[in-house]
C-alpha cells in the first residue's frame, strides 16, 4: 500500500453499504512496510524458523483529537502498535497469513480503538520467482471476529461484545 492508496481509503468505498456504522469523520493512521520476523506457514520448512513478514496497516479512528491538542495520548501511538505487533509475532500459534491478519485486525480494534482497519501481510521470500505472496483484509469494529479467530493471550467475553 502506498501513500496514494492511503488517501483513497478516506472515502471507504470497500467497507460496504453500511457506512452508517462508521463515525461521521474518520482519520487514518498508517504504518507502511513494517517488517517483522515470525514463524508462519504450512510447509515443514516454515514451521520452526522465523521468516520475514511485511505488513502495511491502515487504522481508521474517529477524528483524531491530536490534530488540535498535539498530544500523543490523543492518537494511535505508533510505538505501542509496533510493540504489540512484535509481541504477537513472537506468541501467535497460527499457520496461515489469513489467521495472523485476523489477529492483528482484532488487536487494533480491541486495544487501539480502531473503528476500521486494513491489514496487508506478505511473505516477501516465499518463492524465488515471486516478489511476495500475501493477504489483505478489512475489518470494522461492528464486525464479529471470524469464526475460530480467538486471540492468543486475550480473554473473550463472547462473540460480538466489542464496545462501539
Amino acid at each position: 500500500m502506498d501513500r496514494l492508496d492511503t488517501v483513497r481509503l478516506t472515502a471507504f468505498p470497500s467497507i460496504g453499504s453500511d457506512a452508517s456504522a462508521l463515525p461521521e469523520r474518520m482519520d487514518i493512521v498508517f504504518i507502511e512496510n513494517f517488517i517483522g520476523q515470525t514463524v508462519i506457514g504450512i510447509d515443514r520448512s516454515e514451521q520452526h524458523v522465523p521468516q520475514p513478514v511485511r505488513m502495511n496497516l491502515a487504522i481508521g479512528v474517529p477524528a483524531i483529537r491530536a490534530c488540535s491538542t498535539d498530544r500523543i495520548e490523543d492518537t494511535v501511538n505508533y510505538a505501542a502498535v509496533r510493540g504489540a505487533l512484535l509481541a504477537l509475532f513472537e506468541s501467535h500459534r497460527v499457520r496461515l497469513l489469513e489467521a495472523l491478519a485476523e489477529h492483528i485486525a482484532q488487536l487494533l480494534i480491541a486495544d487501539f480503538g480502531a473503528h476500521w482497519v486494513r491489514v496487508s501481510l506478505a511473505k516477501p521470500a516465499k518463492f524465488d520467482d515471486v516478489a511476495a505472496v500475501g493477504v489483505q483484509i478489512e475489518r470494522r469494529r461492528s464486525d464479529p471476529p471470524a469464526e475460530g479467530a480467538g486471540l492468543v493471550g486475550y480473554a473473550s467475553l463472547g462473540r460480538g461484545l466489542v464496545p462501539n
